[in-house]
């Protein structure tokens, strides 16, 4: 999805809370806001949608699809609406995520500089998949 789906009369903390109560479970204050640290929104969690920046809003849906504890993540150009600084953390979260916890991780990515730190790399050319060298 192009946008955040964020539930807008939600302020970022609610988002959270929100998806606890429909998965019926109770996640710790200490856990949101470890998530919110870990991308540089714990400021936010009072904040609702329409007062963040697009960055802002997409680390935001990061984090509360990060809340689920998916064992796949599709990540869908996560990096598009953020600085370089805030595209790096969000990709190191992504790759901790994975090796850490074991998930499936898949990234399609416009920006190279995010493969970096990737375990493979493959590249679309002339309608083919073609696994690019790490090297």
């Amino acid at each position: 999805m192009q946008s955040s789906n964020l539930i807008p009369f939600l302020k970022v903390k609610e988002q959270f809370i929100l998806v606890d109560k429909v998965d019926k479970r109770k996640a710790s204050n200490e856990q949101i806001n470890e998530l919110l640290e870990s991308l540089d929104i714990a400021s936010l969690k009072n904040s609702y949608p329409r007062d963040l920046s697009g960055g802002e809003r997409q680390r935001v849906a990061i984090a509360r699809a990060l809340f689920n504890n998916p064992s796949l993540i599709l990540a869908d150009e996560p990096t598009a609406s953020l600085d370089t600084d805030h595209a790096y953390e969000v990709v190191k979260l992504l790759v901790r995520e994975a090796h850490e916890k074991q998930k499936a991780t898949i990234m399609v990515t416009h920006d190279e500089r995010m493969t970096q730190w990737s375990d493979r790399t493959y590249q679309m050319k002339d309608g083919k998949l073609l696994e690019k060298d790490k090297n």
